[in-house]
């Protein structure tokens, strides 16, 4: 699977330049479904904001890029209806467009699915991450980023060997500034990106490119 790991969607021309490399192909003639699944996870979300990712409202950049089609997957419901019915809607999608909320509830329901195991078999399909989208594929949110009362604990699916501070120096976020990330990356084993809402991470065959028109700091481990 191809990762673009964004912090705030498809908010610039540089991002959405490399999300249409990673395709191989246009917008309009891709396929796309948004997994909202981890806005559950998270206290301060819900039904609205869930409504507002599906529909691409601002700040909501991926549903609304213009794709062939965009359709809806909801990952706690597919443990009821088997694999024999999803997994041909994931065979067909050229993206998945996953929203933020808490990382280690889309984790758990990522794994409950099934759909953790079965990304290994979907090598040309494009991951777009925003947020607690793209930090699932980390190996460690840190605590400060965990809000779903249940998670065991900050780990997650680890498909990258990096984790990700979000957000930075976002305007609404008065905690996430560079001095916080650095913080928080000390308490992270292992290299860390703090990144804007203009930046993104380009992961393909294990090369790691960073895309930005704002600003990001990669700390050592």
């Amino acid at each position: 699977m191809k990762l673009l790991l964004t912090s705030g969607g498809i908010t610039n021309g540089s991002i959405r330049e490399a999300l249409v490399d990673l395709l191989g192909k246009s917008i309009s003639e891709s396929r796309a479904l948004c997994i909202p699944t981890a806005q559950w996870g998270h206290p301060m979300l819900g039904p609205a904001t869930v409504r507002r990712f599906v529909t691409g409202e601002p700040p909501w950049h991926m549903s609304s890029l213009g794709w062939e089609s965009v359709g809806v997957l909801e990952l706690t419901a597919l443990p009821s209806i088997g694999e024999e019915r999803w997994v041909p809607w994931v065979r067909e999608a050229d993206v998945l467009l996953v929203d933020g909320g808490d990382a280690t509830y889309l984790c758990h329901w990522m794994r409950q699915s099934g759909l953790s195991r079965f990304m290994q078999s979907l090598p040309e399909t494009v991951w777009v991450g925003m947020s607690a989208g793209s930090m699932v594929m980390t190996p460690r949110i840190g605590d400060d980023f965990v809000s779903w009362p249940s998670a065991p604990d900050d780990r997650t699916l680890g498909v990258v060997d990096f984790s990700i501070f979000p957000h930075l120096d976002h305007e609404q976020m008065p905690e996430n500034t560079m001095a916080d990330a650095q913080r928080w990356a000390a308490g992270i084993a292992g290299p860390t990106y703090a990144i804007d809402d203009q930046t993104a991470i380009k992961v393909t065959d294990g090369s790691v490119e960073v895309i930005s028109e704002g600003h990001w700091k990669m700390f050592s481990a």
